[in-house]
């Protein structure tokens, strides 16, 4: 803690330093007296010491005359009633809500704690609750993980062992300031958390998941910053269950659980992070149902009802003067130890403050008054936590109370920055045990992978991630011969363990699934994932054959997501293990993994993007549906490596039979350019094979000796050349029907006709010979001037595949799309796809005569068999992005460098932008009006347009990448040319993305 100053008024600090002067003569509080009128407040030191701030801590003048007022105004049962915090619902129905309004109005009690409920219903009974109080109440919640564990609509935080995995206690501080600022929003002024209870116990039926774990460093660590979170929002923490709950193996619910550890142990262990919190300012206490013979000798003697362990332990000993909870009354290990009244009465004696959950209040109530009458209870005593009790209301801001507004509370609960959060945890929460040889991260891409899943909980994110890296294939079978004679054909195999996160006690394997696991990594290299409890591991009791383990901890769709980012090196592994393992595996153990600089996912505000902003994305893609200018598309947005915005829209057609998927295929058109063609130059230019000043005549000797063989490389790929802008090649094989002629298509294959146009129609395979003839004989501009052509990357395509001896689709493949975990990339996705993952691209009247689906919108690709160097790749924007990626990370991608940078720089520069061209080698760098962007985006920005409506954009200065796919030209409206162009739908889309960079 450190020192800090706050204001109070001149005459409580005149009285202060009267008692105090000596502690307070380094700083300037006296001097600040003497300059000040007893009217005004000013500033005063609070020292950093701890008993210095204990004297300190003492009320305030304001707190004290409100407290008392209110006590001396009070009957005896308004004061007796003030001792106890009753149970409430918000699922139950009026029955309860009634007999609650009457015991808060008839017996004047002090606060109320909700259990399981909604968040609306549970604020409008608080407002209801509140206006039957005379005195407002406390409002207590148990919000171990948020107000998700016990309201519906709510957020759920990770589990405590969840985070006491992670290092980095300033998220566990974020964590508690989040749940503190929903618990706020509701009314709520005490969240019954952290647990401070060390697990050493793994067959623990009640604490597991809830405790940090089991080393106390660690508990203590943790517990501090998650209760500096919540207590600097105002809201308070009670730390429990004192003095441990950790090391049993019985619940206090249904039975009295025993402690049977020394008053020495009890101290150096469980009683250690309670000293740590206490330190940093504690508010409350909540005191366990337990048994423990060296703290109280009295037999089964439960420590809530123990004189020796609330008063002489924990307030004597310890020094605690906080509030003090007793745990819920009418859990057996209390109820079985006295009747109600006498449980009630015995609690208090002991020295708690707040009697919680008390079976029966009217029979407590009496026995209570009764024995006050009687002086069992003095006067002293139960002024002591009543007058205690009104402070706390005080601090709390219930002397100005306020009732809870219902507007928006859902959304205020509900902030869309629980998410980022929640990100961060798991990005460092997630924990490697093993990883032999380095299997983690997956490097290479192009093998084989499975995926098999044990569990009977949902693993969708987790799969849908692993297969967003690379081609994953899950593997199912009821026998595990036959799953194992199936896992043969690839090289690893990734085991996800999948539990229901609300069943602790049931997250464990079973026989079976042992046996499996056991089974499939005896013959099989194998990942084990799990998505549950790290004690699910304690059967296994070699984890030899597992060659790489990660401890997930949970089984949400963040953690899902973030562990396959992990899996394939996306990010690093941070966490450390909270608890033992057997002899395997010990505390605190977690190995650290490679980072390779492969696209992750994150929310936007992880990346400095408004969400709020960016959802505007949604009604521009609204609008070009509903205006037909493309039935459906896919939008992503990346930013410094990370995807933040992955969206589809719309169907594959007008008739909306066909839902749009993150996963299906489009036409990019002349991305394929971009994506294709252009990094397999990039890298024979990085080879020294050819440079700015190479002649055409060389590179392809088919333009020696024609108007074309003194075109340099550098104009060729600026569109400087004067090359014409295309021919439209196809029309020379139709009749005057339109319909193909016999002389260059065949309606089956054959060794003359094997080039496949379409469905049922097939082009002579010299045709290509014709068509580069063509090219070569064409005119050039007369003006040399920038005009965009096809014939460049035609031509480019030709002069790979001479200079390679390779065909293009398999250069793409094996250079790059690979390794690069690009499997949904390729030319002719019909060879690999199902047709309805694909979006078709026209309704051909003109040549093809049929749909266009699955294979190439260009013609002159389509007669190329849909291999072209300027067309015919299918991908997604998932695939786009990455090659994406590679350029804005100037070639390198996964750790491998595919090109140099000088190479990059080469290839993203303007050569002729003095004379107003702004193109690269391939690349589009044309901003605004009369370019390919929106004006927001850098000058050093590039990408390329696809004719299909298309779009992929890389700004190096705000490290965004943008892809937009659609099929706009399916069907184009007769007349209205390409609307999605003229109304600048990507471009809008675009300046959306720019305005959401929180600047």
């Amino acid at each position: 803690m450190k020192n800090y100053f706050i204001k109070i008024s001149l005459y409580a600090a005149f009285i202060f330093l009267i008692t105090n002067c000596a502690t307070f003569k380094k700083n300037n509080t006296i001097t600040a007296l003497k300059k000040a009128s007893f009217s005004e407040e000013i500033d005063i030191y609070i020292p950093k010491n701890k008993s210095e701030r204990k004297t300190f801590f003492k009320n305030s003048e304001r707190e004290t005359i409100w407290a008392d007022s209110i006590y001396n105004k009070m009957s005896l049962q308004e004061k007796i009633g003030q001792l106890f915090m009753i149970s409430a619902y918000s699922n139950k129905d009026s029955v309860h809500e009634n007999t609650t309004k009457a015991l808060i109005e008839n017996y004047k009690i002090g606060g109320v704690i909700f259990f399981q409920g909604g968040p609306v219903r549970q604020a409008k009974l608080t407002n209801q609750y509140q206006s039957k109080a005379k005195v407002p109440l406390f409002i207590g919640l148990d919000a171990e993980w948020g107000l998700s564990m016990r309201l519906d609509s709510t957020y759920r935080y990770p589990w405590n062992m969840t985070l006491g995995a992670i290092q980095n206690l300033n998220l566990i501080e974020n964590v508690g300031k989040n749940m503190a600022s929903e618990s706020k929003r509701m009314g709520i002024h005490f969240n019954f958390a952290p647990v401070l209870d060390i697990n050493t116990n793994p067959k623990n039926p009640i604490i597991g998941n809830r405790s940090f774990g089991e080393n106390k460093l660690n508990v203590g660590n943790k517990a501090v910053a998650l209760m500096k979170g919540v207590q600097s929002q105002g809201v308070f923490s009670t730390g429990k269950h004192f003095p441990g709950h950790g090391d049993t193996s019985t619940d206090s619910h249904l039975t009295l659980p025993l402690v049977n550890f020394s008053k020495e142990r009890i101290d150096l262990v469980e009683l250690y992070p309670y000293k740590r919190m206490f330190d940093e300012g504690l508010v409350s206490v909540m005191v366990a149902h337990l048994n423990i013979p060296s703290l109280e000798p009295k037999e089964n003697y439960p420590s809530s009802a123990s004189y020796n362990v609330v008063t002489n332990l924990l307030q004597k000993q310890l020094g605690f003067d906080g509030l003090i909870f007793t745990d819920g009354l009418a859990m057996k290990a209390a109820s079985n130890f006295k009747a109600p009244g006498d449980l009630e009465l015995a609690a208090l004696l002991a020295g708690n403050d707040i009697l919680l959950c008390p079976e029966d209040i009217p029979i407590a109530v009496q026995k209570l008054e009764t024995a006050y009458n009687d002086g069992v209870i003095t006067e002293q005593r139960l002024s002591y936590s009543v007058k205690k009790i009104l402070h706390y209301k005080f601090k709390a801001g219930l002397n100005k109370y306020k009732a809870i507004d219902i507007a928006n509370l859902y959304n205020d609960i509900n902030p869309s920055h629980n998410d980022a959060l929640h990100y961060q945890l798991y990005e460092n929460a997630i924990t490697v045990l093993k990883n032999e040889k380095e299997i983690l991260p997956i490097k290479n891409l192009d093998q084989k992978i499975a995926y098999v899943k044990l569990g009977d909980d949902v693993n969708s994110a987790f799969l849908t991630t692993l297969k967003k890296y690379t081609e994953v294939t899950e593997i199912s079978n009821t026998d595990i011969a036959s799953l194992n004679t199936e896992l043969k054909k690839y090289n690893t195999v990734i085991i996800g363990f999948h539990k229901l996160n609300k069943t602790w006690e049931k997250q464990n394997f079973t026989e079976t699934e042992l046996l499996w696991l056991q089974k499939i990594a005896k013959h099989n290299k194998v990942i084990l994932d799990i998505f549950t409890k790290p004690y699910s591991l304690l059967p296994i009791t070699n984890f030899d054959d597992i060659d790489g383990l990660v401890v997930s901890y949970q089984n949400s769709d963040i953690s899902q997501v973030v562990s396959a980012e992990l899996l394939f090196g996306a990010i690093e592994a941070k966490g450390k293990l909270p608890v033992s393992i057997n002899s395997s595996f010990h505390t605190n153990e977690g190995l650290s993994t490679k980072k390779l600089n492969r696209l992750g996912f994150t929310t936007p505000e992880n990346e400095g993007m408004n969400p709020l902003i960016l959802s505007k994305i949604d009604a521009i893609a609204q609008k070009a549906i509903d205006g037909k200018m493309t039935p459906g598309m896919q939008v992503l947005v990346a930013r410094k490596g990370n995807v933040i915005f992955q969206k589809s829209y719309g169907y594959h057609t007008y008739d909306n039979t066909t839902k749009v998927l993150n996963s299906d295929l489009y036409d990019v058109a002349s991305i394929s350019k971009m994506i294709s063609t252009l990094p397999n130059v990039m890298q024979l230019y990085d080879q020294n094979k050819v440079n700015l000043d190479t002649k055409l005549k060389k590179m392809v000797p088919l333009f020696a000796k024609t108007n074309k063989e003194n075109i340099n490389f550098k104009d060729l790929l600026t569109h400087y050349a004067g090359l014409q802008a295309w021919i439209p090649f196809y029309k020379a094989t139709l009749d005057t029907e339109n319909k193909p002629l016999e002389k260059y298509y065949n309606k089956i294959a054959d060794s003359q006709f094997s080039t496949k146009v379409a469905d049922g129609l097939f082009i002579r395979n010299d045709y290509h010979d014709t068509i580069m003839k063509i090219i070569a004989n064409s005119p050039l501009s007369i003006k040399r001037e920038y005009k965009y052509s096809d014939f460049t990357f035609i031509i480019l395509k030709e002069y790979l595949e001479r200079k390679t001896k390779k065909k293009l689709e398999v250069l793409s493949q094996k250079n790059f799309y690979s390794s690069l975990g690009m499997n949904n990339t390729l030319y002719n996705p019909l060879k690999k796809f199902d047709k309805n993952g694909i979006a078709p691209t026209e309704v051909d009247s003109y040549f093809r005569h049929q749909v266009v689906q699955g294979y190439v919108h260009d013609m002159a690709a389509a007669m190329e068999g849909g291999i072209a160097g300027h067309a015919g790749i299918f991908s997604n924007a998932m695939d786009v992005a990455k090659m994406m990626q590679l350029f804005l990370q100037k070639g390198n991608y996964g750790n491998r460098q595919y090109f140099s940078e000088k190479t990059f720089d080469a290839f993203n520069t303007s050569y002729y932008s003095s004379e107003g061209v702004h193109r690269g080698l391939g690349f589009d760098k044309r901003i605004g009006k009369e370019g390919s962007t929106c004006t927001c985006v850098s000058e050093s920005s590039f990408g390329h347009t696809g004719f299909t409506g298309n779009i992929a954009w890389v700004d190096p200065e705000t490290k965004i990448v943008y892809v937009f796919l659609s099929n706009r030209t399916y069907p184009e409206v007769s007349g209205e040319g390409n609307k999605l162009s003229k109304e600048k739908i990507r471009e809008d889309i675009q300046q959306i993305i720019q305005e959401a960079i929180i600047k």
